[in-house]
């Protein structure tokens, strides 16, 4: 029997090598999850991971990380959600952190040929993952229309109608509604046998964990903005500024940027020209962007700067993230479990399958495969992960070694 310190440590070393290779955006994270804890570590199966992809997209902040948290809960606790997310961000955090403090600009990385391969990577790995939870998730016709009409959602209606962050919320919403009402429920089998003792209280324990995490969410979004206006402290403003970041802003990184810029370049606090030369550096590093906050809080121009500041602000921007999943997760599992949510699930699930096809086009393909060159190192990466099966950290060390020899 695996002990909560191995599971821990398990946890721990997963997420440390996919922080070191997982370049491409939040789309491209749920594939190397997918691919390494469905495909290869077997700690969830294709449903239970689009049901937590699901519920992730229908959070505020960071959704990518948010799954990364939820995956460490399950397997181990507190302590694995702490050491997922630990491991997950700090690598981009540090390099962005060092980069802030005084590391030579990268200068224009648009054309640089290891990012171009790093990009081609992130799209094999993506497609991968949306073959494989399409095989499972979407058998059937009325499956697959679900996750088409996702698709054409996702892809028809532009930014200026509905921004994109609520467009995915409509389109699992609508595939939860035509599940209910189109998908044929599973039927009934034995009687479900008692709980364990054990397990009810265990229940019970992580019901009322989860509602004090909502409570602290609650209690500081609305408390921050009071205390600091109350005392004008430069440390409560900068916690203040990155919690409402992360708890308010839908869709992920990019979404974050224009708040952030809002709340910090006209104030002063960043300048300009740092703030642009910060972002560019956040698109090549592995990891999530949302760890972009650790760059600002390190090049504050007043209050907390430094590393001091890049762990505050780092701390802060994920802290709504983790109070969500920590509060909301204990009764999702929950209500799994019950049949007419199962059917609804079912329908989410190809929505998901559907979020991330269209994913897949844009942005992953439209900004990873720029030339011939990229489009076969890509088809090589896909091939090379889906049957012969080189693990996803391999295929993108490799992709972007090819990259900067020959691209």
């Amino acid at each position: 029997m695996t002990t909560a310190p191995a599971r821990t440590a398990e946890v721990a070393g997963s997420f440390l090598r996919l922080g070191l290779t997982s370049f491409g955006g939040p789309v491209a994270h749920l594939g190397y999850f997918r691919e390494t804890f469905v495909g290869r570590r077997s700690w969830l199966d294709d449903r239970e991971y689009a049901d937590l992809v699901a519920l992730c997209q229908m959070l505020p902040g960071p959704a990518s990380s948010q799954v990364g948290m939820g995956l460490g809960l399950r397997r181990a606790g507190l302590p694995g959600l702490a050491a997922a997310w630990v491991t997950f961000t700090l690598p981009s955090a540090i390099l962005l952190t060092l980069f802030a403090l005084g590391l030579s600009a990268f200068g224009e990385l648009g054309d640089a040929g290891w990012l171009l391969g790093l990009k081609a990577a992130a799209v094999a790995v993506v497609a991968g993952a949306v073959q494989s939870m399409a095989k499972s998730l979407t058998p059937d016709a009325r499956r697959a229309s679900i996750a088409g009409l996702a698709v054409v959602l996702m892809l028809v209606i532009p930014n200026s109608i509905m921004p994109t962050a609520l467009v995915q919320v409509a389109a699992i919403v609508l595939g939860g509604v035509l599940g209910l009402a189109w998908l044929k429920r599973p039927h009934k089998g034995a009687k479900n046998r008692e709980t364990p003792a054990e397990t009810r209280v265990a229940s019970r324990g992580a019901r009322r964990l989860g509602i004090s995490a909502l409570i602290a969410f609650v209690a500081l979004l609305v408390g921050l903005p009071a205390l600091t206006a109350a005392t004008g402290d430069a440390t409560i403003r900068l916690i203040d500024i990155f919690y409402r970041a992360g708890a308010l802003v839908f869709g992920g990184g990019h979404v974050v940027l224009p708040l952030l810029e809002a709340e910090l370049v006209p104030t002063g606090l960043v300048d300009h020209d740092t703030f642009l030369a910060g972002y560019g550096a956040a698109q090549a590093v592995p990891g999530p962007l949302f760890t972009f906050a650790a760059f600002l809080g390190a090049s504050m121009t007043t209050g907390p700067s430094g590393i001091l500041g890049a762990g505050i602000a780092l701390l802060a921007i994920f802290l709504p993230a983790g109070l969500l999943v920590i509060g909301i997760l204990p009764f999702w599992e929950r209500l799994r479990a019950w049949e007419p949510a199962t059917a609804a699930l079912t329908g989410v699930n190809a929505a998901v399958v559907g979020l991330l096809g269209a994913a897949l086009y844009d942005p992953v393909f439209v900004e990873g495969i720029t030339s011939p060159a990229t489009l076969a190192l890509a088809v090589a990466a896909f091939v090379a992960g889906t049957m012969w099966k080189i693990p996803a950290w391999a295929t993108v060390i490799s992709a972007g070694l090819l990259g900067w020899l020959l691209l």
